[in-house]
């Protein structure tokens, strides 16, 4: 490689091991019991300790190596003085030695935008569905979402006594504390972080595709209402998949899970979305409204993806066109 790297793949390098650090933060709040939980809208709608202290070590992170890009997080947090042990240094050496699209070569910092999701599925944190838990740092240009980094903190993790009550804290702190390895699989490592950009590949992950012509749709676990039910009923799905999280949607897509993402609801936010649009765009895949319209990740944009989310590894057009007119009706395209 000539020269040095360019400075979206310096800030790829940099998101992937801040989303690494995000990740182990995350387990260590659990670890501790104490989740710190508040709600922010309403019961659906919560932040917990790890939220705040994952969102400030991402953004510092990255803030103090490239000033000059904008990041937006999810979380509303004070002004304050982030401790030094929340910054992330270091970076990602096999990124840096990938060759950057040429239609990314040139940016600039001042060009980026930054979407940070620091714990995607946070009341499925709290309720111990791990697998459902994401950190999500997307990078976008001119609108388009162009890098992706998804961490799963317990990935390979599984929960196999039902959790309730007290016994949930006790139990998943021995369990997040491997005092139980056999909770996971022989030789595996807890945690993983899969990255992508459009032109380049994804990387983390290996790549499958649903079996045969079944449609397998997933959807949302704690967010659902008529419209979202009649869009995905519209579909003629197999299967549904309720799950929570964005991310961990956008996964089951590209490991050959589900066909499809329907969420015909304007509840989810461009920070959702900016990171597994990248990743999934990178596959072949495509995320667009419920009217087929790509979202636009400027800084200065609405973060609502008010006309829902339909997101497919293959054949998108095939579920663009069994959208309900109702559905399309109640979600204006933005």
């Amino acid at each position: 490689m000539s020269g040095s790297p360019a400075v979206v793949m310096r800030l790829v390098s940099s998101a992937y091991t801040a989303a690494e650090k995000a990740g182990t933060i995350v387990r260590k709040v659990l670890h501790s019991g104490e989740l710190g939980i508040v709600e922010k809208t309403g019961a659906n709608d919560l932040q917990t300790l790890a939220d705040r202290l994952a969102q400030q070590s991402i953004c510092a992170s990255l803030s103090r190596c490239f000033p000059k890009i904008t990041i937006i997080g999810e979380e509303e947090l004070p002004d304050e003085e982030i401790k030094e042990d929340l910054i992330e240094s270091g970076v990602s050496e096999e990124i840096l030695q990938k060759t950057c699209p040429e239609e990314y070569s040139g940016l600039k910092e001042e060009e980026l935008v930054v979407w940070v999701d620091p714990l995607d599925g946070t009341k499925e944190y709290t309720e111990g569905l791990l697998d459902n838990v994401t950190v999500l740092i997307g990078i976008a240009y001119g609108g388009r979402a162009i890098a992706g980094v998804i961490n799963q903190p317990f990935y390979n993790y599984e929960v196999q006594t039902e959790l309730k009550d007290c016994v949930f804290v006790l139990t998943v702190v021995t369990l997040v504390n491997s005092k139980f390895p056999c909770q996971l699989g022989a030789g595996a490592a807890l945690g993983r972080t899969m990255w992508g950009m459009p032109g380049l590949g994804a990387f983390g992950f290996q790549l499958q595709e649903v079996q045969g012509d079944r449609r397998i749709v997933t959807t949302t676990r704690s967010h659902s209402n008529k419209l979202v039910t009649d869009c995905v009923d519209a579909m003629e799905p197999h299967e549904v998949i309720r799950v929570g999280g964005a991310g961990n949607k956008i996964i089951q897509l590209v490991e050959g899970k589900a066909s499809a993402y329907v969420f015909a609801s304007p509840g989810c936010k461009k920070w959702d979305t900016c990171a597994p649009e990248a990743i999934l765009h990178a596959v072949g895949g495509k995320l667009t409204d419920m009217h087929g319209k790509a979202y636009c990740y400027d800084a200065n944009v609405k973060h609502m993806n008010s006309a829902g989310v339909l997101a497919t590894l293959r054949n998108h057009e095939y579920y663009v066109n069994r959208v309900p007119q109702s559905v399309l009706t109640a979600l204006k395209s933005q």
